[in-house]
């Protein structure tokens, strides 16, 4: 643990079950990120001590959203249909029909989802933020239409959103692939000649996407030229790493230590969506036609380069039928990537901050399934326990990976 942090909690790791006001204040004060970000993670640790995770019934649930429905219409309205959505590590989705009278476009029977957080899930991220971007990028490229949200648990135990169902699925049913989250996902060749420039086109779209143009109140904006963006990002995985870990690995110490002395300096600062990969996109399977992109729960104002590292690690593709073609999420090959990237969107990539975002998404990863979720499944926090268990198999592979790529930079 940092010296700072010793000076409050020392290095028993069970506080970190019942955080003290001082240790918190510590983590903020030590790591400062976005306010939003800041927040959330105040909010997470003071609550952490509170009980585990209950189970809520499909009525329960129906019971808040009636709460929420009757605060934001004013005709009559009917919810029908109420089913659990399984998709999704960290969240409760229930799908529902809404028969109701829009004030523009008059009576409507739509299928909707609540999106809410668990106690406390495998990643600690805004609904707000969530709800700022789906709007952003309504007409921009395919996403949900939103309608309401519970910023802060007014009508629901935890924060939640509501938007319109999509049709779709994320892989398809006819190649062999099982891959937790969409990793590895094998679409097959001719699904992939019909998904990859769609791809390419949505993620030029929101890389090149201007912020200014639209309201965006829950980010915090880092100045181009500076290394605002890499350090709360930093300090993001820092803060997550030191509030959640239940052991000592001095990898990611040495990992974190590296990419404090090697800051990148952002050229421009655009939207990043934080998960942009195959398993955050619906498609319809006979057309090919990507329908929604979802999971904006890690988005943020800052460096295209995050989003580039995350999507072109080694977990999220797969090899092709030839067995030699690396495919990035499985639709791309590697060595024409960043080629197709530059031409959709006019940016260019910088080798040396593309290796600075691998190994903070590296240590981005090994704080979600060493640290959060072990921290998470052992206080019963979330209805998601055996999977953030199960997950937790992938750390000998990023470990590998960390020191692969620290021992090319050291």
């Amino acid at each position: 643990m940092h010296p700072y942090l010793d000076e409050v909690d020392g290095n028993d790791f069970t506080t970190r079950d019942t955080p003290s006001p001082a240790f918190i204040a510590a983590m903020s004060a030590r790591y400062p990120t976005e306010r939003e970000t800041d927040a959330l993670y105040v909010r997470k640790m003071q609550r952490r001590s509170g009980p585990p995770y209950q189970r809520m019934t499909l009525d329960e649930l129906k019971a808040c959203l009636d709460g929420l429905l009757g605060a934001h219409l004013t005709g009559a309205y009917e919810v029908s249909d109420c089913g659990w959505f399984t998709g999704g590590v960290s969240k409760i989705q229930m799908g529902f029909t809404l028969a109701w009278t829009d004030p523009v476009e008059g009576p409507k029977r739509e299928r909707l989802v609540i999106r809410m957080d668990p106690n406390e899930g495998s990643n600690t991220t805004s609904r707000e933020r969530e709800w700022d971007l789906l709007r952003a990028f309504e007409g921009v490229i395919p996403v949900p239409k939103v309608y309401w949200i519970d910023r802060e648990g007014k009508w629901f135990p935890e924060p939640a959103l509501v938007y319109a169902f999509v049709p779709g699925v994320t892989k398809p049913r006819t190649t062999a692939t099982g891959r937790v989250s969409g990793l590895g996902t094998n679409f097959g060749p001719e699904l992939r000649q019909k998904l990859a420039p769609q791809f390419l086109k949505h993620l030029a779209a929101i890389h090149t996407f201007d912020p200014a143009s639209t309201p965006l109140p829950s980010m915090d904006v880092p100045r181009p030229g500076t290394t605002d963006s890499g350090l709360w990002q930093l300090n993001r995985a820092r803060r997550v790493w030191e509030e959640d870990r239940g052991e000592d690995v001095p990898l990611v110490e040495v990992a974190c230590n590296w990419l404090e002395r090697n800051l990148p300096v952002t050229d421009h600062v655009g939207v990043v969506h934080g998960d942009f990969r195959s398993g955050n996109f619906l498609f319809d399977e006979a057309t090919g036609r990507i329908d929604a992109w979802l999971d904006w729960e890690r988005g943020h104002l800052g460096d295209r380069h995050r989003d580039l590292a995350w999507m072109t690690d080694l977990t999220m593709g797969h090899y092709g039928e030839d067995g030699t073609t690396y495919y990035v999420c499985g639709l791309i090959p590697q060595h024409d990537f960043f080629r197709l990237y530059e031409e959709a969107s006019g940016l260019t990539i910088d080798p040396e901050r593309l290796a600075w975002y691998r190994i903070l998404n590296s240590v981005q990863i090994l704080g979600s399934v060493i640290a959060t979720g072990y921290r998470v499944a052992r206080l019963g926090k979330s209805h998601q326990d055996i999977l953030l268990t199960r997950v937790k198999g992938m750390a000998p592979t990023v470990m590998a990976q960390l020191s692969r790529l620290l021992r090319e930079r050291l």
